[in-house]
């Protein structure tokens, strides 16, 4: 939107809030949604996606009440990008969100091309999800991690529980540093706080129909545990991807607080009317937990890097303990939730709406993209990355199928797995089936130019081949 037009909007939003009473009054009751996120949580880092030594009973019964989707994607390997994605319903090429502060992360001599200069905040211009919630009579709140641009209450949200442009807390103990988020006694830890705070505002907002973001900062470092959570798990069996008793610890304490919204949901008999969904920006830090047996971590292409857990329930329209094998997006939670709320948005969305896949039903085939044309940084260890030096170079991605390909555009190095035979991507069958390679490659170039996906090309004179 124009400046001037996003006055109008915001004037709307205020005269649609005040008819919004008179509205639900002819119309079938809407349901509130609750949209849990979790920060740099792996695919599975939670009991119910396979960890043994992860305690998460709280998330588990969102999948066990509802639906669990196994192809589920972030729209991003890291955090800003999937955040910007989520909230304006868009491939990453058309915001220009790539990635966390500069593009060119990492040694310059080791980067063989200049990277795409980054968009750190998403621009006003972008109807946010929350503001077409918001048009539709739906109170708004955020709690935690915002990160896309300085003030979330500018972007569609009544109501703010510490999110500003942060990307990780300064401590997850109060004193929290956080000028958004009102400190607590000394030692309250964060996860609970939002979880007290989120069930506080519903409790005074039950009346009319809300949308609660809560985008966890856990479980993103720094890794600050509550030392009685992180004694229970230095006494459990570890596991070789799973053997962190203080991150595990923080992903109880998420657990716990996500327990709390749950219980008051049902305490204020809003569960049978409230869609609840769990999932997670990107995979886990490779310093700290591994995504097993998907290959890659936070901030590479591979699945360990992009493929979430995701969960969702509602009583009466979702069955409990399905289970959906289809390829789902994040971009596909802006429709989703429009139809949900019986509200429009903007014209121009790249996701579809999941609806009928929640209700058993087939949803149409199409493919799923990813663009990076940045750098990051490695952590000095080995993640599954095929470079000694990023986590990941410039690339494209397109999932058809059970087929995925990756477009390296330093050398354009083709990367083909068929993730039904090799979930792992142990094996590039890029020679052995070129003419697959070529079609997929046909389809991804096709989709770059459609969505105006910058891509990399001026050779960077500081790079020094080693």
């Amino acid at each position: 939107m124009k400046p001037c037009q996003k006055k109008a909007f915001r004037y709307f939003l205020v005269l649609s809030q005040f008819l919004s009473p008179f509205i639900a009054s002819s119309e079938e009751k809407r349901p509130n949604i609750v949209l849990f996120y979790a920060d740099d949580l792996g695919y599975t880092d939670l009991s119910c996606q396979g960890s043994s030594y992860y305690k998460t009973p709280h998330i588990d019964r969102i999948g066990k009440e509802g639906i669990t989707f196994t192809n589920a994607y972030a729209a991003a390997a890291n955090c800003a990008p999937s955040r910007a994605s989520l909230l304006s319903g868009l491939y990453t090429p058309r915001h220009g969100v790539f990635t966390v502060n500069n593009s060119d992360r990492g040694k310059a001599k080791h980067r063989k091309l200049i990277p795409i200069k980054n968009t750190e905040v998403l621009a006003p211009k972008f109807t946010t999800l929350a503001e077409s919630l918001k048009s539709a009579g739906y109170q708004t709140c955020i709690a935690g991690k915002w990160h896309v641009s300085p003030d979330p209450t500018k972007d569609g949200f009544d109501t703010n529980f510490g999110g500003n442009k942060s990307g990780h807390p300064r401590s997850y103990f109060s004193p929290y540093k956080n000028p958004q988020l009102k400190d607590g006694p000394k030692g309250e830890h964060l996860p609970e706080r939002l979880g007290r705070d989120v069930s506080n505002w519903i409790a005074d907002h039950k009346e009319t129909p809300f949308f609660v973001y809560l985008p966890f900062y856990s479980v993103h470092t720094p890794i600050q545990a509550r030392d009685d959570l992180a004694k229970k798990y230095s006494e459990r069996p570890k596991t070789e991807p799973h053997h962190n008793p203080k991150y595990a610890a923080m992903i109880e304490a998420m657990d716990l607080a996500v327990g709390q919204v749950l219980k008051t949901l049902e305490e204020q008999d809003l569960s049978d009317n409230t869609l609840v969904i769990f999932t997670s920006d990107n995979g886990p830090h490779g310093n700290i937990s591994r995504a097993t047996p998907l290959r890659g971590v936070k901030g590479m292409y591979y699945e360990g890097g992009i493929r979430e857990p995701f969960l969702a329930k509602l009583p009466g329209v979702i069955k409990a303990g399905s289970i959906n094998d289809t390829p789902i997006h994040q971009v596909d939670l802006y429709p989703t939730l429009l139809s949900f709320a019986k509200a429009t948005g903007p014209k121009q969305l790249d996701g579809i709406d999941l609806t009928p896949a929640l209700k058993g039903e087939p949803l149409p085939e199409r493919n799923l993209y990813w663009h990076f044309p940045a750098y990051l940084q490695g952590y000095g260890l080995d993640g599954g990355s095929a470079s000694p030096f990023f986590r990941t170079t410039p690339c494209g991605v397109i999932r058809d199928g059970d087929w995925k390909l990756i477009q390296y555009f330093e050398d354009n190095t083709l990367e083909l797995y068929n993730l039904k035979d090799d979930l792992s991507e142990t094996t590039n069958l890029a020679e052995k089936n070129p003419e697959k390679t070529q079609a997929l490659l046909k389809k991804l170039q096709a989709w770059q130019t459609k969505v105006s996906a910058p891509i990399p090309t001026k050779a960077n004179p500081s790079y020094r081949k080693e």
